[in-house]
């Protein structure tokens, strides 16, 4: 039995990087699967001949070609044989940086110039068939939030191609989980502004997200948003969601607080009343679109409903206090209240100039939270209240109280 293993993918890319890796992926030139299957391996793959190793429970693949038969993620035919070329298994892969294999002697394998693109800080395509397949275009804009702070740029020849790609409808076969998926893994990157500023470039982002993508070109008030830009103001609010916490829900509330001034009309401008309740419906389609776990779709819509509320923390009254703690349900839910005062803190501070300022407003609305918390609801109960009666006392209870301690209206 004669094969040769290679180490592939983003181990290696990540090794000439010098940044760690968890997962190692193999591919091996030469073999069957009956030659796997008799040296101990387990078969997993359904559609691709992929293998567990019999020890480390790393994959191993067969080396492979692949043939467009059909559009979108799922309209590939796969050939596998001893036959298959290291250069051919590798030309079909995404990007330059994630095509360079390494032999067990640590040689490296780099027929498409994917370390000089490292060296260069590209992000580039193999072959003319990265246009084969529309996920590739949420890939690359995956790693351009991941490799961001590298200098990583993506390159023209291949933002064309997506173009391309955007243009011939590729991306409208592109299904709603697969979606999801690398979104949600872009926001746990350390510049997920990046994910979205890609797919804009390309126009993919017009169709995958419309309600994000309107926001660019939508003005507001130069005293409050010294970036006037709603789309600009955005991703600067993103980003500093990034600053102050790692959590993806928190961070996508952030994106989709100011969605509803896509809905203002242009004779408005640059005003915005009502954004924040005109931004929910928008949440709550993309919600659906993409089937989205509830508590990303739940945050984002208290962020949109009521950040103004939180940064008005010092001009509200005790009764408006406190109906919004209890909308936000901050008093059987304050880790997501917490996530929510993030987000609004990531809105106030994601303006030009604005990046350092503090945020006293979290502190406020805690302080308020913490005094309405404080009523003794057993005392209302011991007294007879029930019902509708009892929640109408707390309620008149907690009012009095935030009333009492901050002497606030």
């Amino acid at each position: 039995m004669s094969f040769n293993i290679y180490l592939v993918g983003g181990a290696v890319r990540d090794k000439l990087l010098g940044r760690p890796y968890q997962e190692r992926d193999w591919v091996v030139v030469g073999s069957t699967e009956d030659d796997m299957l008799a040296a101990g391996y387990k078969r997993v793959g359904k559609d691709f001949p992929v293998f567990l190793h019999p020890e480390t429970k790393e994959e191993y693949a067969l080396a492979r070609t692949e043939r467009k038969k059909g559009r979108g993620y799922y309209g590939f035919e796969c050939h596998a044989s001893p036959e298959v070329t290291l250069e051919e298994d590798l030309a079909r892969r995404d990007l330059t940086i994630n095509a360079i294999a390494e032999s067990p002697n640590g040689e490296l394998i780099d027929p498409y110039g994917g370390q000089a693109d490292l060296e260069n800080k590209i992000l580039r395509h193999v072959s003319p068939a990265f246009s084969e397949d529309p996920v590739r275009i949420l890939r690359l804009a995956r790693f351009a939030a991941k490799l961001a702070p590298l200098g990583f740029k993506v390159s023209e020849e291949t933002t064309a191609l997506m173009q391309g790609m955007v243009e011939a409808g590729e991306v409208d076969a592109l299904v709603p989980e697969r979606v999801w998926q690398e979104m949600e893994r872009a926001l746990k990157e350390p510049e997920p502004n990046q994910f979205f500023l890609v797919l804009r470039s390309c126009g993919a982002l017009a169709k995958i997200w419309p309600g994000l993508n309107t926001l660019w070109g939508v003005p507001q008030k130069i005293e409050y948003h010294p970036e006037v830009d709603t789309g600009i103001h955005t991703m600067m609010v993103l980003q500093q969601a990034v600053k102050l916490t790692n959590d993806p829900i928190t961070r996508f509330a952030a994106l989709c607080h100011d969605l509803g001034k896509g809905k203002t009309p242009s004779s408005e401008w640059p005003s915005h009343r009502g954004h924040e309740e005109k931004g929910v419906p928008l949440i709550q389609e993309f919600a659906r679109q993409y089937r989205l776990p509830s508590e990303y779709r739940d945050l984002a819509i208290m962020v949109s409903r009521f950040h103004l509320h939180s940064h008005r923390a010092f001009e509200l009254t005790a009764k408006t206090f406190v109906k919004t703690l209890e909308r936000l349900d901050a008093f059987r839910q304050p880790e997501r209240f917490e996530k929510f005062l993030m987000a609004c803190q990531a809105d106030a501070t994601g303006r030009l100039g604005l990046e350092e300022k503090p945020y006293p407003q979290a502190n406020r609305m805690r302080e308020i939270l913490q005094t309405a918390k404080a009523v003794d609801i057993q005392a209302l109960i011991t007294a007879g209240f029930e019902g509708g009666a009892l929640g109408e006392k707390i309620h008149e209870a907690r009012v009095k109280a935030i009333k009492g301690k901050l002497k606030i209206t």
